[in-house]
């Protein structure tokens, strides 16, 4: 019997597994980086062991360390989670050979699936040769031989890039997982993500519990997906299910695993790969079928059988991964600290800021009211960092019908209080509501079409900045009131104002200047905004009548910024001063970090006083675990260069300078 579990991982998925063994009695053990001290992982798990450092390569992806760990802290099992370590053969026998329990396949199957490359010879698959690619090849996939989450991925649309991208990949794969190899394969153009679930013992049973669709996804990572796939034909349904428990039979597999397709346009099943590991859309199947697959990894690896049969699914169940991220700006990711993560009606005590994800028999189908999950790996006041991935939460919904787990998701992110760094929370709400979404019909081009629909700024900003000054100038009232004391003199209500009456107060948050005036009945009169009307207000909830309708505006205000949630939609403005500093602007031509992160590669070439063409890659960032590049924004002369390789920069530091060939002309 395991007696206590150390989590190889961070973040969501320890916090997740973490949840199952304490549910069982088994006691937990953390690991943590620096960076993840204090991180919500540590904090919920009986221990927790420092890895020295915070890159992943100095602690997540360090085998030896973490097997240390596990036997500094008494455990006798080590589950992976996903990502990191989680497909590393050599890490999963470095832990048997300590004497501990792998919670994971066999070390030979994770060999021959977790490289997609040895997975395709064993299906009779075989990669393109580099080399020898050519223009009728394309477009061509770079894709990483271990690990997942979109990392080391490039779609080649022309044979120029391909060594580029070769690179690049190379280069993010081996940061991501500790290995550089990657392949090469057609990309089949708007096709749909299709997965099965498959759980297997070592008693040869081997369950297949039904599909995934997985199509939603940026830079070939996913952001919304459920079970069952909708729209599949029962026919291709089946072959899915007998490919996928024929792949584990295959490699005597052992545990959870994924086995992924892509079904182009004519209804064609491709074999994509087979993840040895835990999925982070787990919570999807969990729900459908009424399990808790971490409590099955466990039970398998203690020798348990499973039953002959899976259980019956029932309803459908729809997963929206919440990242801190700028859709519109590139996905580019965002950092900073999270004040405020709550999501309305959430099982298992998220109104309270600690989002927990709850046995899976609470959200198995079996009720007739959906119902939320969410599993979180950040909770109020904690800091979201540059050293891993993006995603903060993810929000599961199930429901008898597909199209009532849609509404129920939708609502649910638009209720949802986060304060905090910018995340994609509009952005999957508008997925979600989307006609070709509620209509089923997805694929991998989702967001290359529909982007910039998705991402139209959200109504009702005017009215959000309305509510902010009104909650503020009410909060400086109190402020006043309570500084001054009862015996001062100063009246109690807004009457103190009522010298002032005639005068109007300003204040500006984004790009809406705010005119407002007291009134002697305690309330407040707006300037030139005709049709909106305050009707009471509070420091934290103002209410607004516009054209009739009165709808209640909540207002957080952290630092110099105003988080307002009302039904029109979520804003987070900030405080401007009316005039701003000349000294703020910067020089034209000035290339500004969008994200704080790492210098991982300057260009070949790129020194100051070099020709640069516009569109042409000058640095490249790493910011969780991703790999941006900063390109130049005309062609001309680079006249500075800041960016030095492996140099950690915060967003907006100053990392060159182009002079345009026009600027050139005119001063010479």
């Amino acid at each position: 019997m395991i007696s206590t579990v150390l989590v190889a991982n961070r973040g969501e998925i320890a916090c997740r597994v973490f949840r199952t063994c304490r549910d069982l009695g088994i006691a937990t053990v953390a690991v943590h980086s620096d960076a993840d001290a204090d991180a919500l992982h540590v904090r919920e798990a009986d221990a927790a062991v420092r890895l020295p450092g915070a890159a992943p390569a100095e602690t997540y992806l360090r085998g030896g360390l973490i097997v240390q760990a596990a036997l500094a802290a008494g455990a006798d099992a080590v589950h992976p989670g996903y990502g990191f370590l989680s497909e590393n053969a050599d890490f999963a026998r470095a832990v048997t050979d300590a004497g501990l329990r792998w919670i994971g396949p066999p070390p030979e199957a994770i060999e021959a699936m977790a490289s997609k490359t040895r997975a395709k010879k064993l299906m009779g698959l075989a990669p393109l040769d580099p080399a020898s690619v050519t223009e009728a090849d394309l477009p061509v996939l770079v894709k990483a031989a271990a690990g997942g989450g979109g990392r080391g991925m490039r779609v080649v649309r022309s044979l120029a890039d391909l060594a580029v991208e070769l690179e690049a990949a190379r280069s993010e794969a081996a940061s991501a997982f500790g290995d550089g190899e990657v392949f090469v394969e057609p990309y089949v153009e708007n096709g749909r993500h299709v997965e099965v679930q498959i759980m297997a013992d070592a008693h040869g049973t081997v369950w297949a519990l039904g599909t995934r669709d997985c199509s939603l996804q940026r830079r070939h990572q996913k952001v919304i997906e459920e079970s069952p796939a909708p729209g599949l034909a029962p026919e291709l349904a089946e072959t899915l299910n007998t490919l996928a428990v024929g792949a584990a039979r295959a490699v005597d597999y052992r545990g959870a695993g994924t086995v992924e397709f892509l079904v182009d346009t004519e209804g064609r099943a491709h074999f994509l790969e087979m993840n040895t590991r835990l999925q982070v859309e787990h919570p999807v199947t969990e729900a459908v079928f009424g399990v808790d697959l971490v409590a099955l990894q466990l039970a398998v690896a203690e020798g348990e059988p499973l039953p002959p049969k899976p259980p019956r699914a029932a309803g459908h169940a729809i997963e929206a991964r919440l990242y801190a991220e700028d859709p519109a700006s590139g996905w580019a990711p965002q950092t900073g600290r999270l004040h405020t993560l709550r999501f309305p009606d959430a099982t298992d005590g998220t109104s309270g800021g600690r989002a927990h994800a709850p046995s899976a028999r609470a959200l198995g189908g079996r009720a007739h009211a959906p119902s939320v999950r969410v599993d979180a790996g950040y909770g109020d006041g904690d800091v979201i960092g540059v050293h891993y991935d993006a995603m903060v939460a993810k929000v599961v919904v199930w429901a008898p019908t597909r199209a009532q787990a849609v509404r129920r998701l939708a609502s649910t992110l638009r209720g949802a209080r986060i304060h905090g760094p910018r995340t994609n929370r509009d952005l999957l709400v508008a997925s979600l509501e989307h006609p070709d979404f509620t209509g089923g019909r997805l694929d991998t081009g989702f967001y290359g079409r529909h982007l910039d629909e998705l991402t139209r700024p959200v109504p009702g900003e005017a009215n959000a900045a309305v509510a902010a000054a009104i909650a503020d100038a009410v909060a400086r009232q109190g402020a006043a009131r309570s500084a001054a004391g009862p015996a001062s003199g100063v009246p109690q209500r807004l009457g103190a104002w009522r010298n002032l009456a005639s005068q109007a107060q300003l204040k500006t948050y984004g790009d809406h200047e705010i005119g407002y005036r007291p009134t002697r009945d305690g309330g407040f009169e707006l300037v030139d905004r005709p049709g909106v009307r305050v009707v009471s207000a509070r420091p934290d909830r103002v209410a607004l009548e516009t054209d009739g309708v009165v709808r209640n505006h909540d207002v957080a205000f952290h630092g110099g910024t105003a988080y307002v949630d009302s039904p029109a939609g979520a804003h987070a403005l900030t405080a401007r001063p009316r005039f701003t500093d000349p000294r703020d602007r910067a020089v034209p031509g000035s290339l500004l970090a969008p994200m704080p992160g790492t210098v991982v590669r300057v260009g070949e070439g790129v020194v100051e006083g070099a020709r640069v063409a516009q569109g042409q890659p000058l640095v490249w960032l790493e910011a969780m675990k991703m790999e941006h590049r900063i390109l130049s924004p005309a062609s001309g002369t680079l006249t500075a260069l800041h960016a030095v390789l492996g140099r950690q920069v915060e967003v907006g530091a100053l990392l060159a300078v182009v002079t345009e060939e026009a600027q050139e002309d005119t001063a010479s």
